[in-house]
């Protein structure tokens, strides 16, 4: 990880600011600005852990913040140790303790047993930039603390990084959800990294959610999310455009808009738009592009060269099919509105459905609109499956929406997630 220091700026800051905050330490507001009161929130977190206080998160300091980044520690028993004990160091439960050491005895605890214990924080932050390296981290921590998770990889995006899924439950109900198709989307990623922790934990636990029975839910169903299509558009979006990246060249190129690819980058990093990727009327979408301005790679709405031209779309077709998705949701932003038709193919209850999940969200059931009608993840399913398929547009504004919207987002998108598996 990089060294941070007074002055520094960038997701990572946002990262140990907010960790800090939850950890009982004041570095300020979360800005992503290393400033005087981030130095000396680092400054007391290092004093009190045995650390040198320099005020500098260089290695010794990034190690134990990765531990507390990633919810748990790996503990040895040492002499004398019970669950409780070791609950109360580290501000967690035994049920925690039990929940992620399937199997463990706490009355046959052995010296030198090593053991995994979470922290009694979350390990899903929502309240900052949620790059890549954030999602692999989180999925890590979350397979770590609730063990019955299945973690997998669908597929690679183009500069190799893992697209992720999760399966949530075991049941026969099938169905699929995925965020993050477009690079200034990201904050549907969160979105669904939220709701995996918090289905988890109920699970374990055996609590409801909003008056759904979680292990009911678990038993019936089997919710596989891939939380981010497009990672290396995400990261080109939050971190910026590195001169290490192999397409820096051709990226400043096909940027032609003037502005900072933190504010028009949708597409994949060679310049694709993935959602408009697929095999459903790629063609039609493709003779848009000359009436939107579309010539070539750049930061939104270019198809392609031919259908599922990019690692990411091929992925995402290739896992559909492996399974049987009763459903699909496809996460997007802005619009506050659920898109469900497409072209005249009329799914049985799909109308139906979506009109549930406009009651839940508050978000209106719509026709998608001409700019976006083909060649979509949700439209392709629909043609292939005659099964329905949703994209819903979450949180209002311009992209990428302000992650101060998340609460809200959360909220009116909870119900949604629950009901997918169950309707």
């Amino acid at each position: 990880m990089e060294t941070l220091f007074l002055g520094s700026r960038g997701p990572n800051v946002k990262l140990i600011q907010s960790l800090l905050a939850r950890i009982g330490y004041n570095p300020g507001p979360v800005d992503g600005v290393f400033g005087t009161q981030t130095r000396q929130a680092v400054i007391a977190f290092q004093r009190n852990n045995g650390l040198v206080p320099d005020g500098i998160v260089g290695p010794a300091t990034w190690r134990l913040f990765e531990r507390f980044l990633s919810g748990y520690d790996t503990y040895v028993i040492r002499a004398g140790d019970t669950l409780y004990n070791i609950a109360l160091r580290y501000y967690t439960t035994v049920d925690a303790i039990l929940t992620a050491n399937p199997g463990i005895n706490p009355l046959l605890l052995r010296v030198g047993q090593t053991i995994t214990v979470p922290y009694g924080i979350d390990v899903v932050f929502t309240d900052i930039d949620y790059t890549y390296d954030i999602m692999e981290r989180d999925i890590q921590g979350l397979k770590a603390i609730y063990p019955f998770i299945e973690v997998g990889v669908a597929g690679q995006s183009v500069l190799g990084r893992n697209l992720y899924y999760i399966r949530l439950g075991t049941g026969p109900n099938e169905v699929h959800y995925n965020g993050s198709h477009h690079s200034l989307e990201w904050i549907t990623t969160p979105l669904l990294m939220k709701f995996i922790e918090n289905f988890s934990r109920a699970y374990s636990t055996g609590a409801s959610i909003r008056g759904y029975n979680i292990r009911d839910i678990w038993n019936r169903s089997s919710i596989y999310i891939i939380p981010m299509v497009n990672p290396d558009g995400v990261n080109l979006v939050l971190e910026g455009l590195r001169p290490d990246n192999p397409y820096y060249q051709q990226l400043l190129q096909w940027n032609t808009s003037g502005l900072p690819f933190s504010q028009v980058w949708q597409a994949n990093i060679r310049g694709v738009d993935l959602n408009r990727n697929y095999p459903a009327s790629w063609e039609e979408g493709k003779a848009q592009e000359a009436i939107l301005g579309i010539t070539g790679p750049g930061p939104t709405r270019y198809g392609g060269p031919s259908p599922l031209s990019e690692p990411e779309t091929q992925a995402l077709v290739d896992f559909t099919r492996q399974h049987n998705f009763r459903m699909v949701l496809a996460y997007h932003s802005q619009g506050r509105v659920i898109f469900w038709l497409y072209k005249d193919i009329f799914v049985p209850r799909a109308q139906e459905i979506g009109q549930v999940f406009a009651r839940a969200s508050g978000y209106t059931l719509a026709y998608t609109p001409y700019e976006a009608a083909f060649a979509g993840y949700k439209d392709w399913f629909i043609e292939e499956f005659r099964r329905p398929g949703y994209t819903i547009e979450v949180g209002l504004g311009r992209n990428p929406l302000p992650i101060t919207q998340f609460d809200t987002i959360y909220r009116e998108n909870e119900e949604i997630l629950l009901l997918a598996p169950i309707i």
